[in-house]
């Protein structure tokens, strides 16, 4: 065979690779979206019997205190040196479907390590940037939820949205999104932030029970507020930093200021000697200091 009829041949093979590839790829956004997936885990003997195990156990459970810094929960990093979290969450839902592309892309360049919080309505509306974000090491992906709900076991509110009402629909919401993570990128959540950072400590030892850690935040950014001025997220992190400290941000409303302030905020936090961490890179603390 000729020089030119390989190189003919290579081509046409690459390109009927690449071909079923995206079909692959575009199959695969389908059978992994909540409903699809739950549908599958539902007809899973090791989910079911591992769902059944933890529901018996909480099905008398009392839920305890209702917080964003409840026990079992952990806000910092185990450090006394200026190391600090940048967290992004990524809610989902109609109002939180949005994906801030110059945050990230500001994060590339500045080179900054990130822990993006990521709930299954959220992969449900961006499948493909879920997957390239993934591929990405600087990111670590982690667990926002299934449905982006509250994690109560007696169905507790916040921000007007209503938690999991018991402890089935709690486990579907921590574990189901973990394996829908874990499906997609081969790796498995370490951590989980409930929606809107609210949990019962019988949700945080559901989660441990999973080999989950529930992770809140030291640092309150501010930027969920609907159109929070600069000005405003750059002072509440600037006055509040400290070493060790989560912060809280959000990747999914690009119509906000989240990315205005952090490409004001990331010079200062250098200035003043911080450098940036994923949560996996340290071990974490509660506020008493517990590991």
């Amino acid at each position: 065979m000729s020089s030119s009829h390989c190189n003919t041949a290579f081509i046409i093979l690459f390109l009927l690779i690449l071909s079923s590839s995206k079909q692959a790829s575009s199959q695969d956004s389908i059978d992994f979206e909540n409903k699809n997936f739950l549908n599958r885990l539902n007809n899973d003997s090791s989910y079911l019997k591992l769902k059944k195990k933890v529901v018996n156990e909480y099905v008398h459970a009392k839920p305890g205190r209702w917080g964003e810094f409840v026990n079992g929960v952990y806000e910092d990093l185990y450090t006394r040196q200026k190391f600090i979290a940048f967290t992004f969450d990524a809610c989902g839902g109609e109002k939180g479907n949005g994906f801030d592309q110059e945050l990230i892309n500001f994060l590339k360049m500045e080179k900054v390590p990130a822990t993006l919080f990521i709930s299954g309505r959220w992969i449900d509306a961006h499948f493909s940037t879920f997957l390239n974000l993934s591929r990405d090491t600087l990111f670590e992906i982690e667990n926002h939820g299934l449905n982006h709900r509250p994690c109560s076991i007696d169905g507790e509110s916040e921000y007007g949205i209503h938690g999991t009402s018991n402890a089935a629909e709690a486990f579907d919401e921590i574990e189901a999104n973990a394996r829908k993570i874990e499906a997609i990128t081969a790796l498995r959540p370490h951590f989980y932030r409930s929606a809107t950072a609210f949990i019962d400590e019988a949700c945080a030892r559901l989660a441990h029970e999973l080999g989950i850690t529930a992770v809140s935040f030291q640092v309150l950014s501010g930027d969920a507020l609907p159109n929070a001025p600069v000005s405003v997220i750059e002072e509440n992190v600037l006055k509040n930093i400290r070493p060790g400290a989560i912060v809280i941000m959000h990747l999914n409303h690009p119509e906000w200021n989240t990315s205005e302030a952090i490409q004001k905020i990331l010079p200062e936090l250098r200035i003043m000697g911080y450098h940036f961490v994923r949560l996996k890179d340290f071990k974490l603390a509660n506020r008493k200091g517990q590991l």
